[in-house]
């Protein structure tokens, strides 16, 4: 027997239906972007990453460490050895500090400042392998065409199979969103967004106290401090200790983390001043791309869509059953049931009459 009309109907809306929603997929996908603001977030995250590259690298961090730790020396052999030849017979420790309060002011600072921005390097070290993974991350300025270009394509499909229904045996429709739905699917692992995705993420949130203006702003002042205890030094002690007896080549002799740090703050403060800058400067920007969606979703931004356009699509222009027919001369014949393709229904029944 023929296919039922209320079957065809059941059919039709049943696609008709699949087509809608992959239709509204297709449009959600397309305006994530503008509901995650992303098309200015995503920018600031790409200047944010551009302008960390040249300090975030194991050489550069490193440098900066033995730089923390050349301070550490020279400033505790100054109020140890030195303090204790300059103030000897006139007080000890007490009269070198009053005698020098400028360098016994950043004495009584140093382990706050050394504390901070050892924890900050260790973290910024920690986390350099996390940067290389966002930074081979396409570029932020890409991502929010990620979504609308194949959100775009997918709604457009659905849209026009919806006005413009194929004629029968025509499905380029289904083909080509389940192609899409499949892109959708292998884009992470294309971009590799299951691994790096995480670790930005991680990044992120290792950051989320360091890039603060308050946080920024208190090391850049402690620079300001160090630089009034480096002067002292240079200033006052260096010469004070050659004022004692000793030749400048005693003084490097018998204080040497004195003199290494001595020689060496102008490349110290050199050095060290750009990044500071670049974290005062990145603070907006990373607290932009922290106010994303974290980074660990983002794949399945681009999967759940995907496998629901794909499955879709399949179910939408899923083949119909063939159905069973009976031929014979009489309703009450014993015959061999023959399965028939709903087309040929209607020949079958001329040839059955």
């Amino acid at each position: 027997m023929a296919l039922r009309p209320e079957d065809q109907v059941v059919g039709g809306l049943a696609r008709r239906w699949a087509l809608i929603t992959v239709a509204v997929i297709g449009v959600a996908i397309a305006v994530a972007p503008l509901a995650f603001g992303m098309f200015t977030k995503a920018p600031q995250g790409a200047t944010m990453i551009a302008a960390f590259k040249p300090y975030m690298t194991a050489a550069r961090i490193d440098g900066y460490q033995a730089e923390l730790r050349e301070i550490n020396a020279g400033v505790r052999q100054t109020d140890t050895s030195v303090a204790a030849a300059l103030g000897a017979g006139a007080g000890g420790q007490a009269a070198f500090d009053k005698a020098y309060p400028d360098f016994a002011s950043f004495d009584r600072q140093w382990p706050a400042i050394d504390s901070t921005m050892t924890t900050l390097m260790d973290e910024v070290h920690g986390n350099l392998g996390n940067y290389q993974a966002m930074a081979a991350l396409p570029s932020f300025d890409l991502f929010p065409w990620f979504f609308v270009i194949p959100g775009v394509l997918v709604a457009g499909v659905a849209i026009v199979a919806l006005v413009r229904p194929p004629r029968r045996g025509r499905r380029w429709p289904r083909w080509t969103l389940v192609v899409l739905g499949v892109a959708l699917i292998a884009a992470p692992a294309a971009l590799q967004l299951f691994s790096r995705g995480p670790d930005g993420g991680q990044m992120m949130s290792a950051f989320k106290n360091i890039e603060t203006t308050n946080n920024v702003q208190k090391i850049q002042g402690y620079f300001g401090t160090m630089a009034v205890g480096q002067g002292a030094i240079r200033l006052d002690i260096v010469p004070a200790l050659e004022h004692s007896g000793l030749t400048p080549g005693q003084v490097i002799t018998e204080y040497p983390a004195l003199s290494k740090l001595d020689a060496n703050w102008i490349h110290i403060l050199n050095d060290m001043t750009p990044m500071i800058g670049v974290m005062s400067d990145s603070v907006g920007e990373y607290q932009a791309v922290a106010s994303l969606p974290p980074f660990a979703l983002f794949p399945w931004f681009f999967v759940i869509p995907g496998v629901l356009v794909a499955g879709l699509a399949l179910v939408a222009w899923r083949p119909r059953a063939t159905r069973t027919v009976q031929v014979g001369a009489d309703a009450g014949a014993d015959h061999e049931p023959i399965n028939v393709h709903p087309s040929l229904s209607v020949s079958v029944r001329q040839v059955a009459s």
